[in-house]
């Protein structure tokens, strides 16, 4: 069994472009206020979760790995380059 992702969003900070949205369709809803949100709390580990996290203009996505919560996106060392 692979790693599980507790995926965030910063809804506060989203601006509903749907960058994630056009990665992860499975894995993120734009509602009427155009704020995305995760479809689950909790996913499997995969490339298109991670590439919505990337890709978002705002960086409003945080995913952590579900058992302990360490940050996979975005790292912790971003701050030290």
């Amino acid at each position: 069994m692979g790693d599980r992702w507790h995926v965030g969003v910063d809804r506060s900070v989203c601006i509903g472009s749907g960058t994630c949205v056009v990665h992860a369709p499975d894995g993120f809803r734009l509602d009427t206020a155009r704020p995305s949100h995760p479809a689950r709390p909790e996913a499997d580990a995969g490339e298109r979760l991670l590439a919505a996290a990337e890709g978002c203009p705002v960086e409003a996505i945080l995913l952590t790995l579900a058992d302990g919560g360490e940050p996979v996106y975005p790292p912790e060392d971003q701050g030290d380059q």
